[in-house]
């Protein structure tokens, strides 16, 4: 099985965290564009 199987979502968010950071995002920027695409709530991130 390919590793992107098997990598946690939890394990690459503070990587995400850290970029959307770098250039001048904010977290909850991200946490928006996550919970559109996948229809998550904040809770369920």
């Amino acid at each position: 099985m390919h590793r992107i199987f098997t990598t946690s979502f939890a394990s690459v968010y503070p990587h995400y965290v850290n970029k959307v950071e770098r250039k001048g995002r904010t977290k909850a920027e991200l946490d928006q564009v996550i919970e559109w695409l996948t229809g998550y709530d904040e809770a369920g991130l």
